[in-house]
Formats: structure tokens, sequence, C-alpha cells
């Protein structure tokens, strides 16, 4: 049996330690995430999940437990370690796009690919596939600025994909549009991650959104609820 690419087991975490000001975020938390598999993180906003997210990519660290990705315990990385994985196995998507202004939108694809050792030729030619997967093609010449909000986004969804990664965590993809672009947006993105074959945990407060993925999973005052 294939490891899972994602692996939490017994994830704590709290803050202002010690002051009557602590919150404990996270209590306890597995998580096992198969290849392929698309999982939905549900929660409402303050409930944690970002701190989850940024725990399972390598963006934070637990106050208690383990952190597997492919198989390896990155829970005691060190930096430079860190920094690799989240480069080469690691996708991340935020609710704002956070697209580089002063480029366009295949350089802003381009780029990540550059920072990880891809020739240019080779890396515009990816970016221009994946812009055409998602629709955004004929704008890839655009600057940020003069894209829509649902193609910012999709532009955000290539650079997160752009290095090949195993594990895509995205934190309410969705959530800056209004709903009919939302639906629009997300199928993209449904679309990109089922051709690719990664696994996948996203955040969201949409029901329906959550609904056309493989599991749903909530977090209830720090605990994982499955369903």
């Amino acid at each position: 049996m294939n490891d899972p690419v994602l692996r939490l087991k017994g994830i704590t975490k709290a803050y202002n330690h010690g002051t009557p000001a602590e919150v404990t975020v996270l209590r306890g938390i597995d998580l096992e995430i198969a290849a392929g598999e698309v999982v939905a993180l549900v929660a409402p906003s303050g409930a944690g999940k970002s701190t989850l997210l940024h725990i399972a990519g390598l963006l934070d660290t637990p106050d208690a437990g383990t952190v597997e990705i492919a198989g390896a315990d990155l829970t005691g990385a060190r930096d430079g370690q860190r920094t690799g994985v989240r480069r080469r196995d690691v996708g991340f998507i935020y609710q704002f796009h956070h697209l580089l202004p002063e480029f366009s939108a295949l350089e802003n694809i381009v780029l990540p690919q550059l920072a990880n050792g891809v020739p240019k030729a080779q890396a515009e030619d990816r970016a221009r596939a994946l812009l055409d997967e998602v629709g955004v093609a004929p704008r890839a010449s655009h600057r940020p600025a003069a894209l829509s909000g649902g193609e910012q986004q999709r532009v955000a969804f290539c650079r997160a994909l752009a290095n090949g990664p195993r594990l895509l965590l995205a934190d309410e993809p969705t959530g800056n549009l209004d709903p009919a672009t939302s639906d629009t947006v997300f199928g993209a993105l449904m679309a990109l991650v089922r051709g690719t074959g990664l696994s996948a945990l996203i955040a969201t407060h949409n029901l329906e959104l959550a609904a056309r993925m493989d599991r749903q999973i909530r977090l209830d005052q720090g605990l994982l609820v499955q369903g």
C-alpha cells in the first residue's frame, strides 16, 4: 500500500502560551489524504482551518504531532529542507490571488518554475498549457490588474500547479468571488486537479462546493470530524 501524500498525526496548536489569552486552536488532529484524493475542509472563519493548512504546508509548526508529506516525516526538518519540499511538492492557493502585479499572467506562472531550475522555454510552454486548460490563454500577456477576479484566481491556480506538486492546499479559493463566478472558477480548479491526479485539501465554508469533492471533514472546537 502506498503512503498517503499527506499524513498528520496528533497535531496540536495553541497561541499566546502561558498567558490568560492562550487559545488552543487544534486539539490532536489526525488526517490522511491519499494520492489523487480531494478533501474538503469545512469550517467557519476562526475555527483554525488556516492554521491547519499552514501546518500541513510546512509554513507553521505544530506544538505537538507529526507532519508527513509523501512518506517523509518533516516535523523537525530544517528551514532549507522545508522550503525545498514546499517548492517541489506543495502548491498553495489563497482567497486573494497574490499575483505579482508587475508581471503578466504568463510570467507569474513561469517565475516559480525558474526558481525551481526549469529552463525558461520549458517553463513558458507549461505556463501556456496551464492557462489554456483554465481558459485564460488569450489573456496570457495581461497583468493582473487587467484581469477579472475570476481570471486572476484561475491564473493563481495555474501558478500553484506550475511545478507539478503532489499536494495542493487551498484556503477559500473562491471566497472573494460572486456565486456564479465562484462556480465556474471552482470547476476550472477541479478540472486541473483531476487532470493532474494530485491530492488536495481545500478549505471552504461553501457546502455545495464541498459536496463536489471526494470527502468532507469538519473542524469543530479544534477537533476533526468526518463528514
